[in-house]
């Protein structure tokens, strides 16, 4: 690729990505960024209707027959205080510590690219901007909302995350493993019966439930799953009472499931379903407790054969020591719903997914710590490497949804330097 057309393409983008950054919103309040990302789609040239599932953004660029190409990138940021110290950290409590805005950063630049480069390929490209996937439920929401009968049916949906790699690094998944696993949230309230804690013998002390509950659940994994199953269980909120004596009437567990196998994550949540009535029929609590699903996605799998001709594409523009294999993770995602896995909601059978890991450490980071010591995603310390791991992001987006709209021919293109 020229480079003074992809460094066209980068100052807007970084621009974005910084914005972005400074302003996050957590799922379901992006309004802000949204607009942000809408306003860039439309500049490159893009038709961009917003509002779609929520605060999503839909940009459309024709040009002429041929696929027609979706481009998922994420608007929403996590409930957490940034402490990277860098100086366009965020302050409002919220943080993209998960890379959203690299994503959406990259699938900006990306649609600024190809609006640039139309001699070189033929389709329709169209660029989304999800909300709420922190919470599993932006993906559901869009196709609810027609998402594909409105916009018309992908002949391959494409997306990226930024993971704890050197910047530059791009990592398939295997042909026939997931890429990201299956996931499950839910809360549980155990209702008690509450009173004065100078008589404890009056009351049924849902804490004290809730505190059995948090061991008692540890063995689903450690007692109820083979060894060879990767399965995880964590409790990550627990909300009860308001004064030391007071017992009060009901505790809430917010409880996180993840397994590379739906079968897997199905018999972990039974086992949490008999576990918790059992516990609370232990405490003889008053009520049953409420057990509610808020949220489930499947394990994501890619079509191999779409996968390895972007993989291709991917090593072809940076060769073969910077496209690498990712191994299964227990990272989760609602993107496997655009594919098969949630042809209830849209009925399109045959939608081919492609995903990839996209590094994000810079050279000296990466041998400071020697890979070990780089901050994770949803850590208050995540910091990518944006001037390094930026233009990679864009290439990486636009070789690929070259490859998919022009069967190669515009990937080789963007090889050559004619792009």
């Amino acid at each position: 690729m020229s480079p003074a057309l992809a460094q066209q393409a980068v100052r807007p983008a970084l621009t974005l990505y910084l914005d972005a950054h400074r302003h996050p919103e957590t799922a379901g309040q992006e309004a802000r960024t949204a607009a942000l990302f809408a306003g860039r789609l439309a500049a490159a040239g893009l038709d961009v209707t917003r509002g779609t599932g929520g605060h999503g953004v839909v940009g459309v660029l024709r040009n002429g027959d041929g696929p027609r190409v979706y481009l998922r990138a994420e608007l929403d940021a996590l409930p957490l205080e940034e402490r990277t110290g860098l100086p366009y950290a965020s302050t409002n409590g919220a943080m993209h510590a998960c890379g959203h805005d690299l994503h959406l950063a990259a699938a900006a630049g990306t649609a600024d690219l190809l609006a640039r480069t139309t001699a070189h390929w033929r389709g329709t490209l169209v660029v989304l901007g999800q909300p709420a996937e922190e919470t599993l439920t932006g993906a559901r929401a869009m196709l609810e909302d027609g998402l594909y009968e409105r916009f018309g049916r992908p002949s391959a949906v494409l997306a990226q995350h930024a993971a704890p790699l050197p910047a530059g690094l791009i990592a398939h998944g295997g042909p026939h493993a997931p890429v990201t696993a299956a996931s499950a949230a839910l809360t549980v309230l155990v209702h008690g019966r509450g009173g004065h804690a100078a008589t404890p013998h009056l009351t049924v002390d849902p804490v004290v439930t809730a505190a059995a509950l948090i061991g008692r659940l540890q063995t689903v994994v450690a007692r109820e799953a083979a060894p060879a199953e990767q399965l995880t269980l964590t409790v990550g909120t627990l909300r009860a009472g308001t004064a030391v004596n007071v017992v009060p009437d009901t505790a809430e567990l917010g409880i996180g499931l993840r397994a590379l196998t739906d079968a897997t994550l199905d018999r972990a949540l039974a086992a949490v379903d008999r576990i918790v009535r059992a516990e609370c029929a232990a405490s003889a609590c008053p009520r049953d407790p409420d057990l509610t699903v808020l949220s489930r996605s499947p394990a994501l799998h890619c079509d191999p054969a779409a996968t390895e001709a972007v993989r291709a594409a991917h090593t072809a523009l940076y060769g073969r020591r910077r496209v690498t294999t990712w191994p299964p993770s227990l990272a989760a995602e609602d993107f496997p719903l655009y594919g098969d896995a949630g042809r209830e909601l849209h009925g399109e059978p045959g939608i081919p997914l492609v995903y990839w890991m996209l590094g994000t450490a810079s050279p000296r980071q990466w041998a400071d710590t020697r890979g070990t010591g780089i901050p994770p995603n949803h850590s208050p310390h995540f910091a990518p490497a944006v001037r390094t791991a930026l233009p990679a992001a864009i290439t990486a987006l636009t070789a690929a949804a070259l490859e998919r709209l022009a069967a190669g021919t515009g990937a080789a293109a963007v090889r050559r330097g004619r792009a």
